[in-house]
């Protein structure tokens, strides 16, 4: 009985917030310098990023930068008016369909921070694909550094 409740359990944790991407992207990313991405432009769309279903996608995982990439894009943002952010990995979550699954079932977890900068009333959440690349923006709230 308990092993049917903690499959349950589990399964409800996984499939609970899946996105709805289709296609995987490759994009290639610029680097400002080593730690930090070159981002040009503010998203206009409310969930980039903020939300499960609109990630960030910074590649790198195929080539062990994932992890590095992710920091990379988060290097690259500031607060509403431009200071400068702290942020920690609050974990995975979230399974995403994506052709670059490392293990080919065909979706990849996210990543998600939790972000602040000094004098903020709250933290946001930031969610980040490291195994897709697409264009990358700051998100709605953020500038760039």
């Amino acid at each position: 009985m308990n092993k049917h409740i903690i499959i349950l359990g589990v399964s409800l944790i996984l499939y609970s917030c899946s996105a709805t991407k289709q296609t995987s992207k490759n994009t290639t990313q610029i680097l400002r310098d080593n730690i930090t991405f070159l981002i040009q432009e503010i998203s206009t769309d409310k969930t980039y990023g903020l939300t499960p279903k609109n990630p960030v996608e910074v590649g790198g995982a195929k080539d062990s930068e994932g992890v590095q990439n992710e920091r990379r894009f988060l290097n690259a943002l500031a607060g509403p008016n431009g200071e400068r952010i702290s942020y920690y990995r609050a974990g995975s979550c979230c399974p995403v369909k994506s052709d670059n699954d490392p293990f080919g079932f065909g979706s990849v977890m996210l990543d998600n921070y939790r972000v602040t900068w000094e004098n903020s009333k709250d933290t946001v959440s930031i969610y980040i694909n490291m195994y897709d690349s697409g264009k990358l923006k700051a998100p709605v709230g953020f500038t760039i550094k």
